[in-house]
Protein backbone atom coordinates (compact mmCIF):
# COMPACT_ATOMS: atom_id res chain seq x y z
CA UNK A 1 0.00 0.00 0.00
CA UNK A 2 1.71 3.22 -1.03
CA UNK A 3 0.12 6.69 1.05
CA UNK A 4 1.47 10.21 0.52
CA UNK A 5 4.53 11.59 1.55
CA UNK A 6 3.91 12.94 5.59
CA UNK A 7 0.55 10.71 5.45
CA UNK A 8 0.93 7.84 7.87
CA UNK A 9 -0.96 4.41 6.89
CA UNK A 10 -3.75 4.72 9.22
CA UNK A 11 -4.19 8.55 8.61
CA UNK A 12 -5.00 6.86 4.97
CA UNK A 13 -7.19 4.87 5.79
CA UNK A 14 -9.47 7.06 7.74
CA UNK A 15 -9.69 9.37 5.03
CA UNK A 16 -10.83 6.65 2.74
CA UNK A 17 -13.32 5.97 5.29
CA UNK A 18 -14.01 10.17 5.19
CA UNK A 19 -14.94 9.40 1.27
CA UNK A 20 -17.98 7.43 2.39
CA UNK A 21 -19.24 9.83 4.90
CA UNK A 22 -21.49 12.65 2.99
CA UNK A 23 -22.98 13.45 6.13
CA UNK A 24 -18.88 14.25 7.43
CA UNK A 25 -17.86 16.28 4.02
CA UNK A 26 -21.28 18.10 5.06
CA UNK A 27 -19.84 19.54 8.43
CA UNK A 28 -16.36 20.71 7.38
CA UNK A 29 -17.32 22.29 4.01
CA UNK A 30 -20.39 23.96 5.11
CA UNK A 31 -18.43 25.57 8.39
CA UNK A 32 -15.80 26.06 5.77
CA UNK A 33 -18.71 27.79 3.92
CA UNK A 34 -19.59 30.25 5.95
CA UNK A 35 -16.18 31.49 7.15
CA UNK A 36 -15.68 32.44 3.55
CA UNK A 37 -19.13 34.62 3.97
CA UNK A 38 -17.38 36.36 6.64
CA UNK A 39 -19.23 34.35 9.68
CA UNK A 40 -16.40 34.16 12.82
CA UNK A 41 -16.58 30.62 12.88
CA UNK A 42 -13.31 28.46 14.69
CA UNK A 43 -13.66 24.73 14.38
CA UNK A 44 -11.97 22.19 16.92
CA UNK A 45 -11.84 18.69 17.52
CA UNK A 46 -10.60 16.66 20.57
CA UNK A 47 -8.22 14.61 18.21
CA UNK A 48 -10.81 13.19 15.91
CA UNK A 49 -10.08 15.85 12.50
CA UNK A 50 -10.12 12.73 10.34
CA UNK A 51 -13.23 10.57 12.05
CA UNK A 52 -15.76 14.07 12.10
CA UNK A 53 -13.91 15.19 8.66
CA UNK A 54 -12.79 18.87 10.14
CA UNK A 55 -9.38 17.58 8.65
CA UNK A 56 -10.99 19.22 5.79
CA UNK A 57 -12.04 22.16 6.78
CA UNK A 58 -8.54 22.35 8.68
CA UNK A 59 -7.19 22.53 4.98
CA UNK A 60 -9.25 25.48 3.96
CA UNK A 61 -9.13 27.57 7.00
CA UNK A 62 -6.04 26.56 9.13
CA UNK A 63 -5.86 29.86 10.67
CA UNK A 64 -9.63 29.22 12.03
CA UNK A 65 -8.64 25.21 13.21
CA UNK A 66 -7.91 24.16 17.00
CA UNK A 67 -6.28 20.76 17.66
CA UNK A 68 -6.72 20.32 21.47
CA UNK A 69 -5.70 16.96 21.45
CA UNK A 70 -8.03 14.20 23.54
CA UNK A 71 -8.86 16.82 26.19
CA UNK A 72 -12.51 16.91 25.80
CA UNK A 73 -13.47 19.27 29.10
CA UNK A 74 -10.93 21.37 28.37
CA UNK A 75 -12.44 22.18 24.87
CA UNK A 76 -15.54 22.56 25.60
CA UNK A 77 -14.34 25.54 28.21
CA UNK A 78 -11.78 26.87 25.90
CA UNK A 79 -14.60 27.20 23.30
CA UNK A 80 -16.72 29.25 26.01
CA UNK A 81 -13.40 31.52 26.26
CA UNK A 82 -13.85 32.22 22.81
CA UNK A 83 -17.09 32.80 22.24
CA UNK A 84 -16.59 35.69 25.33
CA UNK A 85 -14.37 37.36 22.99
CA UNK A 86 -16.82 37.65 20.01
CA UNK A 87 -15.65 33.98 18.12
CA UNK A 88 -19.00 31.60 17.08
CA UNK A 89 -16.92 28.29 18.49
CA UNK A 90 -17.98 24.84 16.68
CA UNK A 91 -16.25 21.64 18.48
CA UNK A 92 -16.44 18.41 17.47
CA UNK A 93 -16.32 14.85 19.34
CA UNK A 94 -17.71 11.50 19.98
CA UNK A 95 -20.95 12.32 21.33
CA UNK A 96 -20.41 9.79 24.22
CA UNK A 97 -17.30 11.88 25.04
CA UNK A 98 -18.98 15.31 24.78
CA UNK A 99 -22.21 15.08 26.45
CA UNK A 100 -21.23 12.17 29.18
CA UNK A 101 -17.52 13.41 30.06
CA UNK A 102 -18.03 17.31 29.17
CA UNK A 103 -21.80 17.55 30.58
CA UNK A 104 -20.49 20.16 33.38
CA UNK A 105 -18.32 21.93 30.92
CA UNK A 106 -21.49 22.55 28.87
CA UNK A 107 -23.70 23.14 31.88
CA UNK A 108 -21.61 25.85 33.17
CA UNK A 109 -19.19 26.93 30.80
CA UNK A 110 -21.75 26.85 28.01
CA UNK A 111 -25.29 26.90 28.61
CA UNK A 112 -25.38 28.74 32.24
CA UNK A 113 -23.41 32.03 30.32
CA UNK A 114 -25.56 31.49 27.05
CA UNK A 115 -22.67 31.45 24.92
CA UNK A 116 -23.45 31.01 21.44
CA UNK A 117 -21.11 27.64 21.25
CA UNK A 118 -21.96 24.67 18.62
CA UNK A 119 -21.12 21.21 20.33
CA UNK A 120 -21.00 18.78 17.60
CA UNK A 121 -21.58 15.56 19.35
CA UNK A 122 -21.10 12.78 16.27
CA UNK A 123 -21.29 8.52 15.88
CA UNK A 124 -24.04 9.11 17.62
CA UNK A 125 -26.17 6.37 19.19
CA UNK A 126 -24.78 3.24 18.58
CA UNK A 127 -23.06 4.08 15.29
CA UNK A 128 -19.62 2.41 17.35
CA UNK A 129 -20.90 -0.73 17.76
CA UNK A 130 -17.67 -2.51 18.35
CA UNK A 131 -16.00 0.14 20.39
CA UNK A 132 -18.68 -0.98 23.52
CA UNK A 133 -20.37 1.12 26.31
CA UNK A 134 -18.11 3.75 26.62
CA UNK A 135 -18.70 4.77 22.93
CA UNK A 136 -21.91 4.33 22.82
CA UNK A 137 -24.47 7.18 23.13
CA UNK A 138 -27.39 6.33 24.13
CA UNK A 139 -27.96 9.20 26.94
CA UNK A 140 -26.86 12.33 25.32
CA UNK A 141 -30.72 13.40 24.38
CA UNK A 142 -31.78 13.11 28.03
CA UNK A 143 -28.78 14.81 29.18
CA UNK A 144 -28.82 17.65 26.54
CA UNK A 145 -32.06 18.38 27.11
CA UNK A 146 -32.34 18.45 30.12
CA UNK A 147 -29.62 21.49 30.56
CA UNK A 148 -31.51 24.60 30.91
CA UNK A 149 -30.94 27.21 27.57
CA UNK A 150 -29.13 24.32 25.27
CA UNK A 151 -31.00 23.77 22.05
CA UNK A 152 -30.61 20.27 20.79
CA UNK A 153 -30.73 18.93 16.71
CA UNK A 154 -30.53 16.16 15.44
CA UNK A 155 -30.34 16.39 11.46
CA UNK A 156 -31.66 13.14 9.61
CA UNK A 157 -29.17 13.21 6.65
CA UNK A 158 -26.04 15.20 4.93
CA UNK A 159 -28.33 17.49 3.06
CA UNK A 160 -30.21 18.78 6.42
CA UNK A 161 -26.89 19.18 8.94
CA UNK A 162 -26.11 21.92 6.09
CA UNK A 163 -29.14 23.66 6.52
CA UNK A 164 -29.34 23.29 10.01
CA UNK A 165 -25.47 24.64 10.41
CA UNK A 166 -26.68 27.29 8.33
CA UNK A 167 -29.72 28.17 10.30
CA UNK A 168 -27.72 28.39 13.56
CA UNK A 169 -25.46 30.53 11.98
CA UNK A 170 -27.26 33.65 14.27
CA UNK A 171 -29.11 31.59 16.90
CA UNK A 172 -28.42 33.15 20.16
CA UNK A 173 -27.27 30.37 22.28
CA UNK A 174 -25.92 27.43 22.20
CA UNK A 175 -26.66 24.15 20.72
CA UNK A 176 -26.07 20.54 20.75
CA UNK A 177 -26.10 19.11 17.09
CA UNK A 178 -26.29 15.05 17.43
CA UNK A 179 -25.15 13.59 13.93
CA UNK A 180 -24.11 9.64 13.02
CA UNK A 181 -20.96 8.46 11.63
CA UNK A 182 -21.87 10.86 8.63
CA UNK A 183 -23.06 7.51 5.91
CA UNK A 184 -26.92 8.24 6.59
CA UNK A 185 -29.09 7.63 3.74
CA UNK A 186 -30.51 10.36 1.95
CA UNK A 187 -34.16 11.79 3.22
CA UNK A 188 -33.41 15.27 1.20
CA UNK A 189 -32.62 16.70 -1.60
CA UNK A 190 -28.88 17.83 -1.83
CA UNK A 191 -29.86 21.63 -2.28
CA UNK A 192 -32.93 21.45 0.67
CA UNK A 193 -32.57 24.03 2.70
CA UNK A 194 -35.95 24.03 4.04
CA UNK A 195 -35.41 24.24 7.27
CA UNK A 196 -36.47 25.88 10.64
CA UNK A 197 -35.39 25.81 14.43
CA UNK A 198 -38.06 23.91 16.66
CA UNK A 199 -40.41 23.25 13.65
CA UNK A 200 -40.99 19.89 12.37
CA UNK A 201 -40.83 18.81 9.20
CA UNK A 202 -44.45 16.50 8.20
CA UNK A 203 -43.37 14.22 5.36
CA UNK A 204 -47.14 12.27 6.05
CA UNK A 205 -50.67 12.88 7.98
CA UNK A 206 -51.50 9.20 8.52
CA UNK A 207 -55.15 8.42 10.65
CA UNK A 208 -54.16 5.44 12.39
CA UNK A 209 -50.24 5.97 14.13
CA UNK A 210 -47.95 8.80 13.63
CA UNK A 211 -44.45 7.99 13.69
CA UNK A 212 -42.46 10.97 14.79
CA UNK A 213 -38.64 9.71 14.59
CA UNK A 214 -35.27 12.01 15.18
CA UNK A 215 -31.99 12.26 13.42
CA UNK A 216 -30.86 8.45 12.63
CA UNK A 217 -34.10 6.84 12.60
CA UNK A 218 -36.25 9.17 10.02
CA UNK A 219 -35.10 7.29 7.05
CA UNK A 220 -36.18 3.94 8.66
CA UNK A 221 -39.27 5.21 9.87
CA UNK A 222 -40.78 6.80 6.22
CA UNK A 223 -39.56 3.13 4.88
CA UNK A 224 -41.79 1.58 7.78
CA UNK A 225 -44.34 3.88 6.83
CA UNK A 226 -44.11 2.75 3.35
CA UNK A 227 -44.74 -0.79 4.71
CA UNK A 228 -47.57 0.00 6.72
CA UNK A 229 -49.26 2.01 4.26
CA UNK A 230 -49.02 -1.00 2.35
CA UNK A 231 -50.55 -2.86 4.43
CA UNK A 232 -53.74 -0.90 4.76
CA UNK A 233 -52.64 0.96 8.52
CA UNK A 234 -52.18 4.68 7.43
CA UNK A 235 -49.11 6.16 8.87
CA UNK A 236 -48.19 9.51 9.37
CA UNK A 237 -44.23 10.35 9.91
CA UNK A 238 -42.61 13.91 11.59
CA UNK A 239 -38.77 14.13 11.22
CA UNK A 240 -38.78 16.05 15.12
CA UNK A 241 -35.16 17.48 13.83
CA UNK A 242 -35.14 20.09 16.98
CA UNK A 243 -35.67 17.81 20.21
CA UNK A 244 -35.44 21.20 21.86
CA UNK A 245 -37.48 23.36 21.99
CA UNK A 246 -39.53 20.71 20.33
CA UNK A 247 -43.00 21.55 18.05
CA UNK A 248 -45.10 21.25 20.61
CA UNK A 249 -47.94 22.21 17.59
CA UNK A 250 -46.91 19.67 15.37
CA UNK A 251 -47.31 16.53 18.63
CA UNK A 252 -50.91 18.28 19.22
CA UNK A 253 -51.71 17.92 15.60
CA UNK A 254 -50.23 14.49 15.56
CA UNK A 255 -52.22 13.79 18.41
CA UNK A 256 -55.61 14.75 17.42
CA UNK A 257 -55.13 13.12 14.16
CA UNK A 258 -53.88 9.70 15.08
CA UNK A 259 -54.92 7.65 18.42
CA UNK A 260 -51.53 6.70 18.53
CA UNK A 261 -47.90 8.27 18.18
CA UNK A 262 -44.85 6.08 17.82
CA UNK A 263 -41.81 7.49 18.85
CA UNK A 264 -38.13 6.31 17.48
CA UNK A 265 -34.94 7.22 18.51
CA UNK A 266 -31.23 5.71 18.19
CA UNK A 267 -31.09 6.23 22.15
CA UNK A 268 -32.71 5.38 25.11
CA UNK A 269 -36.92 5.56 25.69
CA UNK A 270 -35.76 7.04 28.76
CA UNK A 271 -35.09 11.01 28.60
CA UNK A 272 -35.05 11.29 25.15
CA UNK A 273 -37.42 12.36 22.47
CA UNK A 274 -39.67 10.05 23.44
CA UNK A 275 -40.16 11.77 26.88
CA UNK A 276 -40.30 15.40 25.46
CA UNK A 277 -43.57 13.93 23.51
CA UNK A 278 -45.27 11.99 26.24
CA UNK A 279 -44.52 15.05 28.34
CA UNK A 280 -46.17 17.00 25.96
CA UNK A 281 -49.12 14.62 25.35
CA UNK A 282 -49.50 14.10 29.62
CA UNK A 283 -49.42 18.17 29.78
CA UNK A 284 -52.05 19.30 27.18
CA UNK A 285 -54.16 16.32 28.70
CA UNK A 286 -54.30 14.70 25.07
CA UNK A 287 -56.13 11.58 24.54
CA UNK A 288 -53.37 9.49 21.90
CA UNK A 289 -51.77 6.71 23.34
CA UNK A 290 -47.68 7.09 22.95
CA UNK A 291 -45.16 4.38 22.87
CA UNK A 292 -41.75 4.62 22.90
CA UNK A 293 -39.49 2.91 20.50
CA UNK A 294 -35.69 2.68 21.16
CA UNK A 295 -33.21 0.87 23.61
CA UNK A 296 -34.86 0.04 26.62
CA UNK A 297 -33.34 0.72 30.08
CA UNK A 298 -29.83 -1.06 28.96
CA UNK A 299 -26.63 -1.15 27.81
CA UNK A 300 -26.55 -1.82 24.14
CA UNK A 301 -24.87 -4.40 22.85
CA UNK A 302 -21.15 -5.04 21.24
CA UNK A 303 -21.42 -5.29 17.84
CA UNK A 304 -21.66 -3.72 13.94
CA UNK A 305 -24.16 -1.18 13.90
CA UNK A 306 -26.81 -2.94 11.31
CA UNK A 307 -27.01 -5.90 13.10
CA UNK A 308 -27.52 -3.60 16.52
CA UNK A 309 -30.26 -1.72 14.56
CA UNK A 310 -31.93 -5.13 14.16
CA UNK A 311 -31.29 -6.68 17.28
CA UNK A 312 -33.18 -3.55 18.79
CA UNK A 313 -35.65 -2.94 16.17
CA UNK A 314 -34.35 0.15 14.73
CA UNK A 315 -34.58 -0.70 11.27
CA UNK A 316 -37.42 -0.08 9.03
CA UNK A 317 -39.05 -3.62 9.73
CA UNK A 318 -38.54 -3.09 13.32
CA UNK A 319 -40.38 -0.09 13.18
CA UNK A 320 -43.13 -1.44 11.44
CA UNK A 321 -43.48 -4.46 13.95
CA UNK A 322 -43.84 -1.88 16.65
CA UNK A 323 -45.83 0.22 15.25
CA UNK A 324 -48.39 -2.97 14.52
CA UNK A 325 -48.54 -3.70 17.96
CA UNK A 326 -49.35 -0.40 19.10
CA UNK A 327 -51.96 -0.12 16.85
CA UNK A 328 -53.30 -3.42 17.96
Amino acid sequence: MSVAPGLQPESWHLLTLLDRAPGLHALADTLSELVDEGHPIVAGTADLKYSNGLVRFQERHPDRYVQFGISEQHMVSTAAGLATTGWQPYVATFASFLALLACEQIRTDVAYTKLPVRLIGHHAGITLGYYGTSHHATEDLAITRSIAGLTVIAPADAAQLRAALRAAADWPGPIYFRIGRGQDPDVYSGDDRAFTIGRAVEHAAGSDVTIIATGSMVHPALSAAAMLNAEGISAGVLDMHTVKPLDVAAVSAAAERTPVILTVEEHSVLGGLGGAVAEVVAEQGLSTHVVRHGLRDEYALIGPPTHLYRHYGLDADGIARAARTAVG
